[in-house]
């Protein structure tokens, strides 16, 4: 059975909406998207994200966060090794619309309800699946039970506003370990209790 990890930016009051960029998520009139760029010049974090790209597995994605990752990422000609690992690994993308194209290599469609299509998902043989950002399908496999693992990138900021990572899960975790860098950005790992 194949693991899922979520990997994640989140204030310290637990929003994720939009980190990379002002026009990334403007939904409910958020207006601080960006707000974790400050974490691209963090050496230490930088490292240890690298060390999660060498895992092989597959992307998880909800719909919206892969068409974001889709139209930005495939165009990126900057030798970035993000660039390299996100465009030569085996997308999934979990939709409510089983027509949806997609055309960023190695992508995927996984139609259906979210919990049950993925599932049968990890259910199969394969390399585990990661999913980035993707709100909406983190809380609903966290809700049932299927998230094996939670990488939390906890940015020392506080936005008072904007879509929590784990609004509506209740779910006890056990830390399995943390590092606070220089900049103040602490990277801790977390599974479910249970």
């Amino acid at each position: 059975m194949r693991s899922i990890t979520v990997t994640n930016n989140v204030s310290l009051d637990g929003v994720m909406q939009a980190p990379m960029s002002p026009d990334e998520d403007t939904r409910g009139g958020f207006t601080l998207g960006g707000w974790a760029l400050g974490a691209t010049a963090d050496p230490e974090l930088g490292a240890e994200m690298g060390k999660g790209m060498a895992k092989t597995g597959a992307m998880l994605f909800g719909h919206r966060t892969y068409d974001h990752m889709a139209a930005f990422w495939p165009h990126q000609t900057d030798g970035n090794p993000f660039t390299e690992h996100l465009n030569r690994t085996e997308k999934y993308v979990v939709t409510r619309h089983p027509s949806l194209e997609l055309d960023w290599q190695h992508s995927t469609v996984v139609a259906g309800d979210a919990a049950q299509t993925v599932a049968e998902l990890k259910a199969t043989d394969g390399g585990d699946l990661s999913i980035l950002g993707s709100g909406e399908l983190v809380r609903a496999l966290a809700k049932v039970g299927l998230i094996d693992e939670y990488v939390l990138i906890i940015h020392p900021v506080l936005l008072g506003s904007g879509q929590r990572m784990f609004e509506g899960v209740h779910q006890k975790l056990t830390l399995l370990s943390s590092l606070t860098t220089g900049t103040g950005i602490t990277l801790a790992r977390y599974a479910p209790a249970d």
